[in-house]
């Protein structure tokens, strides 16, 4: 069959406390329908968490208008650990998270009339979409980017749109993000400083800023909801980049991993292995989250930022009527029906 990519899943964001978070994002975002949360050990992640077996808080939040979602994530034995520095734009990792909008100037009012403060105006990218960012009570920056990717109607905010990563040399990480992963359209690409980076940590130093979509359209199960997405690569010109998890565990706080949904585990592992991406953690078959199931692996890219692949097999469409889908009994490279995914609307979270 070959492996294909149903688009972006989930961000999973490292924070002090999974409900306080949620409820912000659900007020900054409208990212409200819970498909799955549960409290558990993270036993497979050892490698990344100092060799011992750590419990964990996590929900997976979506928007129904479409995108990606968020895995809010709290370690719950023991503190998590910010990092020993403050990040600078550039350095290695997951630095921002990108929200989808339907209009960058409505979204920026609003969050005005909300109380939460943008960092800087709405500004131009040269495809014409417009865009602004934000940090929330962690200080976790995000960036709200208008897209034209919906699943449904979207009156307030979006799912998570993609991600800005540091990384150390652009032509080196394209090697995962662009030839195996499919992110081949550029967007953008310029060596500058750019007037967007200013209200950002060293973001008036220059920086090659590398924006990639999909060329080709996304398939499977989830990709009409998921959508393809962005990712948004950034090189430090001027300095030598830090690692935003130096010397941490995955789980402490900040962006910890970005995830994409696929079909085909096997096909996928040995494209990345070929290509020099062998994964680093397989939970070889299904895991259990509670709600949901599946089986997940992880890679380091060439900076070792974490990218976790999921392959879903049962999610629940109506939790509270004990409806769950196992999709592996359905066509592999069809999208779900729409009635379908329209029904976790049931499953939103209201304040």
């Amino acid at each position: 069959m070959g492996k294909r990519i149903s688009g972006i899943q989930q961000v999973g964001i490292g924070i002090p406390d999974v409900h306080k978070a949620w409820k912000w994002y659900r007020n900054a975002f409208g990212i409200d329908i819970r498909m799955f949360e549960e409290a558990a050990e993270a036993a497979l992640m050892t490698r990344y968490t100092g060799g011992e077996v750590h419990a964990r808080h996590a929900a997976l939040a979506l928007h129904m208008g479409g995108g990606a979602g968020m895995e809010i994530w709290q370690f719950t034995s023991r503190e998590p650990q910010p990092a020993s520095f403050e990040g600078q734009l550039g350095d290695t990792g997951i630095f921002i998270c990108k929200v989808k909008c339907k209009d960058a100037d409505a979204m920026h009012s609003e969050h005005a009339r909300r109380g939460i403060a943008s960092l800087g105006p709405v500004h131009s990218r040269p495809d014409g979409s417009k865009h602004f960012y934000l940090k929330d009570p962690h200080g976790y920056f995000f960036e709200v980017v208008e897209s034209n990717e919906w699943f449904g109607p979207a009156p307030y905010g979006g799912g998570v749109g993609g991600a800005v990563l540091g990384v150390s040399d652009v032509e080196t990480s394209l090697k995962l993000y662009r030839d195996v992963l499919g992110y081949d359209h550029v967007v953008m690409d310029e060596t500058a400083v750019h007037p967007a980076f200013a209200p950002l940590p060293s973001g008036g130093q220059t920086y090659r800023r590398v924006v990639l979509k999909r060329s080709q359209p996304t398939e499977g199960a989830f990709s009409e909801l998921l959508g393809g997405g962005e990712i948004e690569l950034v090189q430090a010109m001027d300095r030598e980049p830090r690692n935003l998890f130096e010397g941490r565990f995955w789980g402490d706080l900040g962006f910890i991993h970005l995830c994409w949904d696929i079909r085909d585990m096997k096909a996928l592992g040995q494209e990345l292995e070929a290509a020099g991406f062998p994964f680093t953690v397989d939970s070889s078959s299904s895991f259990d989250m509670g709600e949901a199931s599946g089986q997940f692996t992880y890679v380091e890219d060439p900076d070792g930022t974490w990218i976790e692949f999921v392959e879903t097999h049962k999610i629940p469409i109506v939790k509270k009527l004990g409806w769950y889908l196992d999709t592996r009994t359905r066509p592999q490279g069809k999208p779900l029906p729409k009635w379908m995914l329209k029904m976790l609307r049931f499953s939103r979270v209201k304040d």
